[in-house]
């Protein structure tokens, strides 16, 4: 099967039951998609990169999957699952707190937003458009692709590194403000 022409039909095709698969295994929802994202990241690199036919595509995905949730849980094993999970936690409990709250709470999270929005406007236009999309928005890769033409796995790469230098961003700026205490 060329690769080039049917990506978003194997995305189609594939991604509900491979997110069960991946879902099975991780818990979260949000790190199972971006392992889903991940595993058409590397379908695309492939199919870029040399052009190459897979003959058994469904074979192929559930291997990637599999390995890409191996080194999932390899990869926490090595970052404290107490510091991530209490910066995650802290975070939102920043964003989402109620007016209402204690100035410096309210303050922190004025902080925690104008950060987002720096953090934003560094990200190439494209990467930022398709994160802002399917963040805040909620919109589903597919309608993005069928909105503007740009094949799924396009978008699904721009979004993964988007997600991937947020990320960094953010657990910096955690760093900085508990470093504070």
């Amino acid at each position: 099967m060329s690769l080039n022409d049917n990506i978003e039909d194997i995305y189609t095709e594939y991604s509900p039951r491979l997110l069960g698969y991946i879902r099975l295994q991780v818990s979260n929802r949000e790190d199972a998609e971006d392992i889903l994202h991940d595993v058409f990241y590397q379908l695309a690199r492939t199919s870029v990169d040399d052009g190459s036919e897979i003959e058994r595509i469904s074979s192929w995905l559930y291997r990637v999957a599999r390995n890409a949730v191996l080194n999932f849980w390899r990869k926490k094993r090595e970052v404290s699952l107490e510091t991530e999970d209490t910066a995650c936690d802290d975070i939102a409990r920043t964003l989402f707190c109620n007016p209402a709250d204690a100035p410096d709470t309210v303050f922190l999270r004025e902080l925690v937003w104008q950060e987002l929005d720096i953090a934003l406007s560094e990200l190439p236009p494209e990467q930022c458009e398709v994160f802002c999309l399917t963040v805040f928005d909620c919109m589903p890769i597919k309608d993005i692709s069928s909105a503007t033409g740009i094949p799924v796995a396009t978008l699904l790469s721009r979004k993964h590194y988007a997600v991937k230098y947020l990320r960094k961003r953010f657990h910096e700026l955690y760093d900085a403000l508990i470093s504070q205490d």
